[in-house]
């Protein structure tokens, strides 16, 4: 099912794909929202943020805590969208270990292309990055026993989509630790439109 929400999809996915590469080629520079290694200390992150690579680390961009929700248990089948850079998809491979496995799904190579070399300098083989869009997950359906995002829920208009697909790839009573934005007050048709405040 498609939902109208008075803004070009496609203009938004680009600026979306623009302003995160931008975020793994420059992390150092000024963004409308928090990127970082400390900007992750700061959300009380797990000891696992340690052994992540900096140049995965520096190009965080997640919202809030996911792993505030608890930490997975080893062996877990572990699916992250909106994996970014990779820094959750690593914490959460570290967490699951050698007998778990972890797939991350981003629309932005530039971010996958960092997540693949973060898993490499880790040597860690039971992780995958996948291009792909939260709207239409290119798994099987109970392929995965958790499902993790961070701030990218909020990023995708149809949020309906979303969260069915999530439903269908998880395995029947499967876990979801999800931090993303949530408003309190509807958005004007205005406010709706504004590409600016979509990616930021």
């Amino acid at each position: 099912m498609s939902v109208d929400v008075g803004v070009d999809v496609g203009l938004l996915k680009s600026e979306i794909k623009k302003t995160y590469a931008s975020v793994s080629r420059e992390p150092e520079k000024d963004f409308i929202f928090p990127t970082g290694r400390a900007w992750a200390e700061d959300l009380g992150y797990p000891d696992e943020l340690s052994r992540v690579p900096e140049f995965v680390a520096e190009s965080f961009a997640g919202v809030a805590n996911p792993w505030s929700l608890g930490r997975i248990e080893p062996g877990k089948r572990v699916l992250d969208i909106g994996s970014g850079a990779g820094l959750d998809s690593l914490i959460a491979t570290l967490q699951v270990g050698p007998e778990g496995s972890v797939t991350g799904i981003d629309m932005t190579p530039e971010m996958i292309e960092n997540a693949r070399r973060g898993a490499a300098e880790l040597g860690l083989t039971n992780v995958t990055f996948v291009e792909g869009e939260a709207e239409r997950l290119p798994f099987d359906d109970s392929s995965f026993d958790v499902v993790i995002s961070n701030g990218v829920i909020d990023l995708v208009p149809d949020k309906d989509a979303v969260f069915g697909e999530i439903y269908r790839v998880l395995v029947p009573g499967g876990r979801i630790q999800i931090a993303d934005v949530t408003i309190q007050q509807p958005v004007s048709d205005e406010g709706r439109r504004n590409i600016d405040l979509w990616t930021g």
